[in-house]
């Protein structure tokens, strides 16, 4: 009896082993004497950009806190109120950055070149309060910066430009990296004396790349619109996607 029940109990302690033996997986498995070959292939497609993301804002300085924050506001609401008449949608508005911050001076310089040693000594106070901006018109787009400057931002970064719906664009270059992917797969096949069974396996990164890096706009001293709007070229956005793609070979 005793040796009975140390050979059933040894039996079930390997039943959990071979179950978990069961549960790994080390990838795409082919038949024998079958081959695993695995791709990477590019597809992409251009679109001209619908949508321009830019920041614009104001950034105030005064002897208090209360003040830098109460002119900053008072201008603020202007250039807000600038961007409505421009055309710009309410929900195309969002504040991405309202900040109060001491301003230090500058430590007093000696004789011998070198600065003086003492602890930092706040002088006024900076208000900054800035809005992310879409701009859906981009043939406004140099226009209504103009009339933000005029409107009193002396903060202005950008445009990034982007495609509002890129679904389309994107399946497009997935659709040209699963010809590219095939058709190498065919030559390696053909290659090696063999031919394409079945895909085993797709993934792919995706993404697009700007025309250009972004713009920079206004400073504080620009505060009048010039005779000309600004002019601004959107150019066009690449999509990208790679597949990669693992096919099964067989004689």
């Amino acid at each position: 009896m005793k040796r009975t029940f140390l050979l059933a109990a040894a039996a079930a302690s390997l039943f959990p082993l071979a179950a978990s033996a069961q549960q790994v997986s080390s990838g795409p498995v082919v038949a024998a004497g079958n081959t695993l070959l695995s791709i990477a292939a590019e597809g992409k497609s251009a679109r001209a950009p619908d949508l321009a993301v830019f920041n614009a804002g104001v950034t105030t300085q005064a002897k208090t806190a209360g003040a830098a924050l109460s002119e900053n506001a008072d201008r603020m609401n202007a250039v807000i109120a600038a961007l409505k008449k421009a055309g710009i949608a309410e929900r195309d508005i969002q504040t991405s950055n309202l900040s109060v911050n001491p301003v230090y001076g500058q430590p007093r310089r000696l004789p011998d070149g070198s600065f003086e040693q003492q602890d930092p000594v706040i002088i006024g106070y900076q208000a900054t309060n800035q809005v992310s901006v879409r701009q859906r018109k981009l043939d406004q787009y140099g226009k209504v910066i103009d009339t933000l400057v005029a409107a009193g931002a002396n903060q202005v970064h950008g445009p990034s430009f982007q495609i509002d719906s890129p679904d389309g664009a994107m399946d497009e270059a997935r659709i040209e990296a699963m010809k590219k992917a095939r058709a190498r797969a065919d030559l390696y096949a053909k290659a090696a004396g063999l031919r394409v069974v079945r895909i085993l396996s797709i993934s792919e990164n995706a993404g697009w790349a700007p025309p250009q890096p972004p713009i920079v706009f206004a400073r504080a001293e620009m505060m009048s619109a010039p005779k000309a709007p600004s002019p601004v070229a959107a150019g066009e956005l690449e999509m990208t996607v790679t597949v990669n793609v693992s096919y099964e070979l067989a004689p």
